[in-house]
C-alpha cells in the first residue's frame, strides 16, 4: 500500500451492513479495510492493535455502544477518526456523538452518496455532517444578535486570528496537545485561549463549537 493510502476499520452487528459498507469502500484504491468487527469491544481492540486512520462505526452494537467505542478509541488512539454510520436522526445522537470526539456523522439511508464524502472530509481535518442534519447543527439554539457581515444566525465576536485557529482544530476533533504540536504553543495556552474565545461567544460545549465552525465554513476550508 502507498503512503497515502486510508486504513479504515468498519465496526456493524448487522453483517449485511457490513459487507455493503465494505462493498462501497474496496472499489477505491486509496483505501484499505485493516479490520471488520461486529460488537463494540472487538471494533476497540482492532482500533488498538490496526491503528487505523478512520473508523466508521455503528451507534448501537452490543459491548460497547457507538458513543462509548469513539470516546474508548480517542482516548487509547487519538489519531484514529471516528465516523458514524447510522439509522439514528435525532439530533441528541448527533451532539452526544460530536461531544466525544466524532468528526462524521453518516445517515445508513444516505451512505452511498455521503460516506465517501465524509471519509475524504475528515482525512483532510475537516468535519463532515449528513447534509439531512447539517441545518440541525447550525441552527440549533438562540443566537446573539449578529452583526452584518456575521452568517445568518451565529453570533459575532472580536475573535484574535489565534482564537479563531484554536476553536477551528477544536472543532475538526484534536486534543489541546496536538493543537499546541501543530501551533508550537503550551497547552496551557492553548486552553487560555479556547476559554477565552468560548466566553467572547457565549459557549459551553464542543458542539457549539462545532455548529459554529460550520456555520462559518471553517471546517471546509481546511
Amino acid at each position: 500500500m502507498s503512503a497515502s493510502t486510508l486504513r479504515i476499520l468498519l465496526a456493524d452487528d448487522h453483517p449485511v451492513v457490513l459487507a455493503g459498507i465494505k462493498a462501497l469502500l474496496v472499489e477505491d484504491p486509496g483505501l484499505e479495510i485493516v479490520g471488520e468487527a461486529r460488537n463494540g469491544r472487538a471494533a476497540l481492540a482492532m482500533a488498538v492493535e490496526r491503528t487505523p486512520d478512520i473508523a466508521v462505526i455503528d451507534l448501537s452494537m452490543p459491548g460497547l455502544n457507538g458513543i462509548e467505542l469513539a470516546r474508548n478509541i480517542r482516548a487509547l488512539r487519538p489519531s484514529c477518526k471516528v465516523v458514524a454510520l447510522t439509522v439514528h436522526e435525532d439530533g441528541a445522537y448527533l451532539r452526544q456523538w460530536l461531544e466525544v470526539g466524532g468528526v462524521g456523522y453518516v445517515l445508513k439511508r444516505s451512505a452511498s452518496e455521503e460516506l465517501m464524502r465524509a471519509i475524504a472530509a475528515v482525512a483532510a481535518g475537516g468535519v463532515y455532517v449528513d447534509p439531512a442534519l447539517r441545518a440541525r447543527v447550525t441552527g440549533q439554539g438562540t443566537p446573539k444578535p449578529a452583526s452584518p457581515a456575521s452568517p445568518p444566525g451565529l453570533p459575532d465576536a472580536d475573535l484574535s486570528e489565534r482564537e479563531i485557529r484554536v476553536l477551528r482544530l477544536t472543532a475538526a476533533g484534536y486534543s489541546n496537545k496536538t493543537i499546541a504540536d501543530k501551533l508550537q504553543i503550551a497547552v496551557k495556552t492553548v486552553e487560555t485561549y479556547k476559554t477565552r474565545a468560548m466566553a467572547k461567544l457565549g459557549f459551553h460545549t464542543r458542539v457549539e463549537i462545532v455548529r459554529y465552525a460550520l456555520g462559518r465554513n471553517w471546517l471546509s476550508e481546511d
